[in-house]
């Protein structure tokens, strides 16, 4: 049985990390906007199938229990097959390019080797945005994690990649939580044209 731990200053320890330790507290800390697990596996796709066919929303949760929770039983990227990804968005956005909240957007994206590294980088990213721990919170859209055979991914969706103090402050700060040496940005109509065009910014 969980005990409750001792309370904390909300500047020692974020607020998402202190209530996992008091799970067991009657009143549930509500989250500051409710956010969307989704789950893609392409290898099952159908061949001719339209991009984003096998994306399927899986849970909404709007309290910091419910997401621990979530987190702790589904949503890791070491539970993921190859080719399959784990996204989390903010409620009412699909994490797809032609959802209006994203259609002008791009995403930054940092690499991975490892499979514990993109695990680490996940959670912190998790927490950081269920947690408002950017200055610029309005701007992003969520984040997605793909486990692919030669490199796994993590990718932070923004609304508008044209905007790019905006960019630039939420890639420095996301670069920061995730200790990445380098992530690099890409609109996401750049992408439509050609899937192998070049960054446009890079911290």
């Amino acid at each position: 049985m969980a005990t409750e731990s001792p309370p904390v200053e909300a500047t020692e320890v974020p607020p998402v990390v202190a209530a996992r330790e008091t799970v067991a507290t009657k009143q549930p800390h509500k989250l500051y906007r409710k956010w969307t697990f989704w789950f893609d596996n392409q290898s099952k796709t159908k061949q001719g199938a339209a991009w984003g066919s096998s994306l399927r929303k899986a849970y909404t949760f709007e309290t910091i229990e419910e997401f621990w929770s979530l987190y702790d039983q589904i949503f890791k990227p070491s539970k993921l097959t190859v080719n399959a990804d784990f996204h989390l968005f903010k409620d009412g956005i699909e994490p797809k390019w032609e959802d209006p909240e994203c259609a002008y957007g791009g995403k930054w994206t940092a690499m991975s080797s490892r499979k514990a590294n993109l695990e680490t980088m996940w959670l912190e990213t998790l927490m950081a945005l269920v947690g408002e721990q950017f200055d610029e919170s309005e701007d992003i859209c969520g984040v997605v994690a793909s486990v692919r055979r030669s490199q796994d991914k993590l990718s932070l969706w923004t609304k508008t990649a044209a905007n790019e103090a905006a960019q630039m402050g939420i890639g420095r700060k996301w670069k920061e939580i995730i200790d990445a040496e380098n992530i690099s940005y890409s609109f996401h109509d750049d992408s439509k044209r050609d899937r192998s065009a070049k960054s446009r910014y890079t911290v």
